[in-house]
């Protein structure tokens, strides 16, 4: 499924993040950004060593050795990714709901969003972050990434959004929220 939004394309579409070629891919990392289960350890394997390696150095030099906190983004080389880089963010996970879980899922779009605008980058491709193994229910997940997305793209010249998803389950589900926020345009 695609949409029109104030000059900008939102794809919503099934396959694997690891293959897609827009400038940059997400990744719904863990705060240590060193790797992990899912996503993070499928865009971490595809990418190769040196991916690990960057994510070590900004954990040293730019987090001081800190977590990167839920919600904020970082941005890394691509490597052997077919996209040219990866720009990782930390989801909440799902306690039993809550302003301050939405919020913080919306804020891994808008900072992801903000932070490949500001590196002059015209696609980004996300994951349904925080609805694997961190248990996000996949509808409220679905409204609030789209929500974020479209929010940014009606205020933003960007170019195009993919919604890239896992199953034919999730992305039915997000094609039934981008139709009832169409809805509401």
């Amino acid at each position: 499924m695609e949409a029109e939004i104030n000059g900008n394309t939102l794809i919503l579409m099934r396959g694997d993040i690891t293959k897609q070629t827009t400038d940059a891919i997400v990744n719904a990392a863990n705060g240590t950004l060193l790797g992990g289960g899912g996503v993070d350890g499928a865009i971490h394997r595809a990418a190769g060593p040196e991916l690990l390696e960057e994510c070590k150095q900004i954990r040293k030099e730019v987090l001081k050795g800190e977590l990167l906190p839920t919600g904020d983004a970082v941005m890394t080389q691509g490597y052997r990714l077919p996209a040219q880089y990866v720009i990782h963010t930390v989801g909440p996970v799902w306690q039993g709901g809550g302003q301050r879980e939405e919020e913080l899922l919306a804020n891994c779009y808008k900072n992801s969003l903000c932070l490949a605008s500001e590196k002059g980058l015209r696609s980004i491709s996300f994951p349904s972050i925080s609805t694997g193994v961190y248990r996000f229910p996949i509808k409220p997940a679905s409204k609030i990434a789209l929500s974020s997305i479209m929010g940014f793209l009606k205020k933003q010249q960007f170019g195009t959004v993919v919604m890239t998803l896992f199953s034919e389950e999730d992305c039915q589900t997000y094609q039934s929220s981008l139709e009832d926020l169409l809805k509401e345009i």
